[in-house]
């Protein structure tokens, strides 16, 4: 990456809404898949989850805002209009980089009304996307928790997370930490078309299993299950078998929810790449962001199949030991029918 041949501009003017005037610079990178990163002095680094969002933590750290990897089923993409900037492109695109991340989190870990609580990363954007790459904020996020005891966990699409092993080593020695990878699907044409620019996730895999060597537990999550995309049981089942080799501490999944914008980003997706899935969704999906009760139960009867009731079911029972996670996100009421997925 040639950053220093990149266009700088300073801002005195036309700053994003809602970053008050922490904006540093912005620049664009055209050799970063016609990027642009705005990087701005933030004001805080720990994030509270309102207490109504059932998550089993209580903060979280947000190092970007928006998200290069482009994945069609993002939930957090409707965050980036409250910048002014859209859903769809805007939020691969046009990415926010808090510069001070690290120093502002090490002064709120240092504060005395700080009851030193787990603190979850990667639970919005992934804190690894590409330009993790270049500003490397993780490291200091990471020496800070280490510094203050304080246990974290993280979410990622990414083996670069292996990169800050040697930190992440160095947490466990003082306090709790683990890790999880996000792998949806290990086939490469549902991988390509749902997650343009993510690691391959074999790979992902690969990471999961040197984690565990060096004793960082870290499991699998594989979401989200997309009807006829990604949750043909054979498919689930070999990402569980090799989920299983890598030592995962636990292996969890949930379905697909669509809210807001996202909604609208994901079904313009499905008529250009699966028209032929398009009533279904519009039927799964009628009344609202969530399977409704009445598609659940129209579901399980055409599969005649109990094993929709356990989250990914058969694949999971038939692999002792492994156990699942407290969803990362609000789950769905129902797991989708089986279906011949991919493409």
């Amino acid at each position: 990456m040639r950053w220093a041949s990149q266009d700088i501009e300073h801002d005195d003017a036309g700053r994003l809404p809602g970053l008050g005037d922490t904006v540093v610079r912005r620049f664009d990178a055209p050799e970063a898949l016609n990027t642009r990163f705005h990087e701005i002095r933030t004001k805080s680094a720990l994030n509270r989850v309102p207490s109504v969002s059932r998550v089993p933590f209580n903060w979280t750290v947000n190092p970007y805002r928006g998200c290069s990897h482009a994945c069609i089923y993002c939930f957090a993409r409707p965050t980036h209009e409250y910048l002014d900037l859209n859903a769809g492109e805007d939020f691969e695109r046009e990415i926010i980089v808090k510069v001070n991340v690290p120093e502002v989190l090490r002064a709120e870990l240092a504060r005395p009304s700080w009851k030193g609580e787990t603190v979850a990363l990667g639970t919005n954007t992934d804190p690894y996307q590409w330009v993790e790459g270049r500003y490397k904020l993780m490291r200091g996020i990471w020496e800070a928790f280490r510094d203050f005891r304080n246990p974290c966990s993280i979410l990622t699409k990414s083996p670069l997370l292996l990169r800050d092993l040697d930190l992440l080593k160095e947490i466990a020695q003082v306090t709790h930490v683990s890790a999880c990878l996000s792998v949806p699907t290990i086939d490469e044409k549902a991988w390509r078309a749902t997650e343009p620019h993510t690691p391959n996730p074999r790979a992902r895999l690969e990471a999961v299993a040197e984690l565990n060597r060096n004793g960082i537990p870290t499991g699998v999550l594989v979401a989200p299950m997309m009807p006829g995309i990604n949750d043909a049981p054979e498919h689930v089942e070999r990402i569980v078998e090799l989920a299983t080799e890598a030592n995962a501490t636990y292996i969890g999944g949930q379905t697909l929810f669509l809210r807001g914008a996202v909604r609208e980003i994901f079904f313009a997706w499905l008529r250009e790449h699966r028209p032929d899935l398009v009533s279904r969704y519009e039927q799964l999906y009628a009344k609202g962001a969530y399977l409704s009760a009445a598609d659940r139960r129209e579901i399980e009867l055409d599969a005649g199949a109990p094993w929709l009731r356990k989250d990914l079911g058969d694949p999971f029972r038939r692999h002792r030991g492994v156990r699942r996670p407290p969803p990362l996100m609000p789950a769905p009421p129902a797991r989708p029918a089986r279906q011949q997925s991919l493409f």
